[in-house]
């Protein structure tokens, strides 16, 4: 009888096996859809605003989509924990798709941001449950292998994104973009609903979705976010329109605070600020938001302005974080079993904080190699800083909390995206102004540089408004460092798996 039991137990342990690799590549699959949308679209703008028109506001065409994405993350977070992960992905990979299809069909720029929204209700599923389901999968020596793969599918995509987003645009017609995403969801879907099999849990027999709680955070994360993307771009921060929605938009935090205390099953529970772990991953990941719009928004214009490269060379200079980003997040694992989650994310974003502050002392205008350096170091540095921290807060809860921490710390990171690009976006057009002694934005500068019209005053300009970007995004690195140092313990609490 032993042999027997034994022999089974052999033939049962690959066949589990083979089932989580499944699972995994269904994940991956999963994750470039959203990691793809965040690139693919931005090369086809030309051909899309040709074809519909509409000039004056694709740019909610990325808005539109960022806003849903984040303000439904704490929502799908809790539906995750409330009722499994399975049935939430699949649902919201059908809501990804659904739009995909509606973009492609649209015949007009209004339709087409509307079902870009649509896709976005659906992607904040994709981004919150993969990364809970990774945890889920793995015990927590091995989770880093699964966050790594996770990192490389972001960086492939934030490489391929715009050369495959051009290449459909120019050879065959802009709605492939969305297109391309039924075949890729078809086969993750199939894989999800074959392969993942999760236990029953008792919390699924007594469900109590907070769905007044839900509706009043959508309501709310949808009017500030809409504020602080639109605020000094389609109206001036202090006009009646961005002062109404920041109005109404703390009117709506009362409302939450009010209807999340009464709810029996909130959707964003006390616990996630009340404990220190979580609240200070939260604020440091938030700051990691922040300081990412300035490679990511700014550096490419700044290549093109100020370093005269063509805007592949430029996107090049870019991408290279994406390199190091990933191998030093796999390797990540070595530090952190040694010295601890804290101090390894601390470590790294010390040192991110050091090759942020470096940038404005670069020589102008400089060698293309030199902020290539810069961008690799910060990836390497950014992959230590973030890994870790997202490891270490998901092993120090349960699975009947996983998936509202991981959407917490998602959305507050998504939440700092925002926030930087307002920020950073008015420090910008400051610094021009007083350099140029007038009015002016970044966008209208680099449009008449791109003309050839521009003096070198201008192009001085350009730097010196980079590097002001610079410095804060160094000071987000560095209050990132202070929040691990007074808040976070210096050991988290593991849970045992």
């Amino acid at each position: 009888m032993g042999g027997t039991s034994s022999t089974a137990h052999e033939t049962a342990r690959p066949a589990a096996t083979d089932r989580r690799g499944a699972v995994v590549a269904a994940l991956m699959l999963s994750m470039a859809l959203a990691a793809l949308d965040a690139t693919i679209v931005s090369t086809a703008v030309p051909q899309i605003v040709g074809d519909l028109g509409g000039f004056s506001v694709f740019s909610w065409l990325f808005s539109g989509y960022l806003l849903a994405v984040t303000v439904t993350l704490p929502v799908y977070g809790k539906l995750s924990d409330t009722f499994g992960r399975k049935p939430v992905l699949i649902a919201g990979s059908v809501v990804f798709l659904i739009g995909s299809l509606l973009c492609a069909l649209a015949w007009n720029m209004g339709a087409l941001i509307a079902f870009r929204i649509v896709q976005g209700l659906g992607g904040g599923a994709l981004q919150g449950t993969v990364q809970t389901l990774a945890a889920d999968l793995y015990p927590l020596e091995e989770r880093p292998r699964i966050q790594s793969k996770l990192s490389t599918v972001w960086a492939l995509s934030a490489v391929a994104g715009p050369g495959l987003g051009g290449v459909l645009a120019a050879y065959a017609d802009w709605r492939w973009i969305f297109l391309v995403n039924l075949p890729i969801g078809a086969v993750a879907l199939w894989l999800i609903v074959r392969h993942l099999h999760e236990p029953e849990r008792e919390t699924a027999t007594h469900a109590r979705v907070d769905w007044a709680g839900a509706l009043a955070v959508f309501a709310c994360g949808g009017v500030l976010l809409t504020a602080l993307v639109q605020g000094g771009v389609a109206w001036p921060w202090l006009s009646a329109p961005s002062l109404a929605l920041f109005g109404a938009g703390l009117v709506l935090v009362a409302v939450v605070v009010l209807v999340e205390r009464r709810a029996a099953e909130p959707i964003i529970p006390g616990w996630v600020w009340r404990r220190r772990t979580i609240a200070a991953v939260n604020l440091a990941l938030g700051a990691l938001g922040l300081l990412m719009v300035a490679p990511t928004v700014f550096l490419p214009t700044y290549a093109q302005s100020v370093l005269g490269l063509a805007p592949v060379a430029a996107g090049f200079v870019l991408s290279v974080w994406t390199l190091s980003w990933p191998v030093s997040a796999a390797l990540s694992q070595h530090a952190y079993r040694r010295i601890g989650f804290r101090n390894t994310a601390m470590l790294g974003i010390g040192a991110a904080s050091l090759t942020l502050f470096a940038f404005p002392f670069l020589p102008y205008p400089g060698q293309a190699w030199q902020p290539t350096l810069l961008m690799l170091l910060l990836g390497a540095a950014l992959g230590l800083f973030q890994l870790p921290l997202i490891v270490g807060v998901q092993s120090t809860v349960g699975w009947a909390e996983r998936g509202t921490t991981t959407a917490s710390v998602l959305f507050c990171r998504q939440t700092g995206q925002t926030i930087g690009a307002a920020v950073f976006g008015a420090v910008a057009n400051g610094v021009l102004a007083a350099r140029l002694g007038g009015a002016g934005d970044l966008d209208s500068v680099t449009r008449a540089l791109d003309s050839g019209s521009a003096p070198e005053a201008t192009r001085r300009a350009i730097a010196d408004a980079v590097h002001a970007v610079y410095l804060g995004a160094a000071g987000a690195a560095a209050l990132a460092f202070l929040v691990l140092l007074f808040l976070a313990p210096r050991k988290f609490p593991v849970l045992k798996d």
